[in-house]
């Protein structure tokens, strides 16, 4: 069966081995994966501003674009949302293209729910000595319900050590242009993230948004914090051997 990854632009612009480590999960689940060139944004900035027509531009874009593809899977809760739930409402009011946006909607997968719930993956071949504590990111949690599936395979990975930081289902005030619109709200947020970061005592972070991860690395960073932060993907590909998001240069 052929998967389509949605990139996300984060990824293309910042941590393109988030994008390799998912490439490399996907085929080791059995599945053939390509990666459509003309793919741009998913929207959201757009979608949340309340421009529904640049959205709506956008959305036919990449629908048409993946219509080819057995699954659709997405290294971004926040993305993945996006074109599973918001696509089909941008068009409630244009029939066809609200068939086909919810024949779309139907194969997009949020990586780790696609490699538990559909490739039936419980557990990877990697090991990363060290403690790590996990982020659920607002999207990945209250839009598409996933929680345990990272958690159920980062609990595979030989060596790794998970511990659970407080009130890890808290925003951590990213949010897209939330940050942008509400500023001090915002830096708030990420502030007592950081707290129950560095309270958990795990040297490194992991979540399964890059926005959030970014976020969340740049306060650990700006605070001297020695807690590394990787995108799930990278811990369970094993391809961590690139300094951590934040740290210097991504690869």
């Amino acid at each position: 069966m052929r998967v389509g990854l949605f990139v996300t632009c984060l990824v293309d612009l910042y941590r393109p081995n988030v994008g390799f480590s998912a490439v490399e999960l996907i085929e080791r689940a059995g599945f053939e994966v390509a990666v459509p060139t003309g793919q741009t944004c998913c929207g959201q900035p757009a979608y949340n501003s309340g421009d529904r027509e640049d959205a709506r531009r956008i959305a036919r874009q990449v629908i048409g674009l993946f219509e080819g593809f057995d699954h659709v899977v997405v290294p971004s809760g926040s993305c993945a949302g996006m074109l599973k739930l918001h696509y089909p409402r941008l068009f409630e009011h244009d029939p066809p293209w609200r068939e086909r946006a919810e024949a779309f909607a139907a194969r997009v997968h949020e990586l780790t729910a696609f490699l538990i719930d559909v490739a039936g993956m419980d557990s990877v071949e990697t090991s990363r000595a060290g403690s790590c504590t996990y982020h659920d990111s607002c999207s990945s949690q209250r839009e598409l319900g996933v929680r345990e599936q990272p958690r159920k395979l980062l609990a595979s990975v030989q060596g790794l050590e998970l511990r659970e930081m407080a009130d890890t289902e808290v925003c951590c005030g990213f949010g897209g242009t939330f940050c942008v619109k509400y500023p001090e709200i915002s830096e708030r947020m990420v502030a007592d993230k950081v707290a129950a970061v560095e309270a958990s005592g795990a040297e490194t972070l992991l979540a399964g948004d890059l926005g959030c991860l970014l976020n969340i690395a740049g306060r650990l960073k700006r605070e001297g914090s020695s807690v590394r932060a990787y995108h799930v993907a990278e811990v369970l590909a094993g391809r961590t051997d690139v300094p951590g998001i934040g740290d210097g240069e991504d690869a």
